[in-house]
């Protein structure tokens, strides 16, 4: 039987392991909807490297026998595609808001992710069960991340939010 730490510890990875997932696929969507502009390449890396995060994610899960909550995973999924109904300045398609939204919503959950990996540093570092888990890569990986996706928010923003 599972003890309490055992319980909030699943609890924790499976809330993260939802956000990664409605990050990865918000990621590839932002990296799709800007193929061929300025932001498409930088989208595209960042969309790639999410997808990678959230593997090293399930892996640490299997590494430390938490079982994945699919239920919440759907549900995360769900939320994130109804999330694309919304009004965005323009009847259809896709609008420099949208953009600046997007990338806000990535900047949010890359900021989570940097604090699930250090809080899995700080709590199981030291495990062996996770002694082939590079933590401070995984951290540096997002901090890089965060920072790409802050240049992009300074023009998204100038883009969507100046009046000409």
């Amino acid at each position: 039987m599972l003890g309490l730490g055992d319980d909030r510890l699943s609890i924790y990875l499976n809330d993260h392991l939802a956000g990664a997932t409605v990050g990865a696929n918000l990621a590839r969507r932002a990296a799709g909807s800007n193929e061929g502009t300025g932001y498409g390449s930088v989208l595209e890396a960042i969309a790639n490297e999410i997808e990678e995060d959230r593997a090293a994610l399930v892996y640490v899960m299997q590494r430390l026998a938490v079982g994945h909550d699919h239920l919440k995973t759907a549900l995360a999924w769900a939320a994130e595609r109804a999330g694309r109904f919304k009004l965005n300045g323009q009847l259809l398609g896709y609008s420099p808001l949208s953009r600046l939204e997007e990338i806000e919503a990535l900047s949010l959950g890359v900021e989570g992710k940097i604090a699930l990996w250090r809080a899995l540093r700080s709590t199981h570092g030291s495990d062996p069960r996770l002694a082939d888990v590079d933590l401070d890569d995984l951290i540096d990986r997002a901090r890089s991340q965060r920072g790409r996706l802050e240049r992009l928010h300074a023009r998204a923003a100038d883009e969507a939010l100046t009046v000409e």
